[in-house]
């Protein structure tokens, strides 16, 4: 039978180093944004003319943006993912290996559970802290997997949680969807002649901001991947270990993991912000060729095949 070595002082010494790099990594990212924003909305400001309130507005705007991701970061991805709150009658096997999970993984808060209803067997968690924190799970998750291949997927979000990988997830996540959404407006309004239209054609300054438009539409899906990967592949190995601390059962999750990679169903609310939020990529890509599925410089996710064997290393 498996037997896991017994919690260390120098393993608990890494996790909370790392809870304090996932929290730096935050501040930095939330930094980054109302510079980036910043910048795009004092462009728009100065196109429009506005003078010296440009800056000022642009910055309001920039601040009050950051702020509203921070804090509402969770609800926005929820509602981009169209999920429903769980219940007791709806939900019931899934809400007691919550209850069950809890004992083990030492949180003091239980998240809330949701539930999207969709036929890919997928899972992610969000929130700006544990004390907020939200665990969501597809129908198609509860429907294709047993009690501890569940158990498995619920133990890697609660890891997300208690490893405060949720927040630097879920801010990036809206906030480089925020991003990518103001420059491809800004582009297309400079474009199509929305901004600064039936100014005199002599004005350098159009010319100039078309450029800044064009550079920031190229360069906006590509700032988005960067920012993506600055959540290191490395937290999702971090995650199934922590959750085989809770579950004692590598096998459940292993087999849940194989189950959601062989699973070709797409996910209707897939979109590229918030791909790497879930336990794993909701993009379905060479499943029906029978290629190996393997871990690029631009993946989101380790390979299954390379998690798998971690896990298995385990035991």
């Amino acid at each position: 039978m498996y037997q896991f070595p017994a919690f260390s002082m120098k393993k608990g010494f890494k996790m909370f180093e790392n809870i304090k790099k996932n929290k730096i990594e935050s501040g930095i990212i939330v930094t980054i944004f109302i510079i980036v924003i910043t910048l795009i909305i004092y462009y728009i400001c100065h196109a429009l003319r506005l003078g010296t309130f440009s800056i000022v507005i642009a910055l309001a705007f920039s601040i009050a943006s950051s702020w509203g991701s921070y804090y509402y970061s969770d609800k926005i991805v929820l509602s981009l993912n169209r999920a429903r709150p769980a219940t007791k009658e709806e939900d019931l096997k899934i809400v007691n290996i919550l209850d069950a999970l809890m004992i083990t993984s030492g949180l003091s808060t239980k998240p809330r559970l949701y539930v999207v209803d969709d036929p890919q067997p997928n899972a992610f968690a969000t929130g700006r802290n544990p004390e907020n924190a939200v665990i969501c799970v597809t129908t198609g998750l509860l429907n294709k997997l047993d009690y501890y291949e569940l158990e498995g997927v619920i133990a890697h979000e609660l890891s997300h949680i208690k490893n405060y990988d949720i927040r630097l997830s879920c801010v990036v996540s809206v906030m480089v969807g925020f991003i990518v959404m103001i420059s491809d407006m800004f582009s297309r309004a400079l474009f199509w002649g929305g901004l600064d239209g039936d100014r005199d054609s002599d004005n350098k300054g159009n010319g100039i901001l078309m450029i800044l438009g064009l550079i920031f539409l190229i360069l906006s899906p590509i700032f988005g991947s960067l920012m993506q990967l600055a959540l290191s592949r490395k937290r999702e190995f971090l995650a199934d270990s922590t959750a085989i601390e809770f579950t004692r059962n590598p096998d459940g999750l292993i087999s849940a993991l194989e189950k959601l990679d062989a699973d070709d169903n797409q996910l209707a609310t897939a979109n590229s912000a918030t791909a790497n939020m879930y336990i794993v990529n909701p993009f379905k890509k060479n499943t029906k060729e029978g290629k190996k599925k393997t871990s690029s410089l631009w993946s989101t996710h380790p390979s299954i095949e390379d998690r798998v064997e971690a896990l298995r290393n385990l035991k």
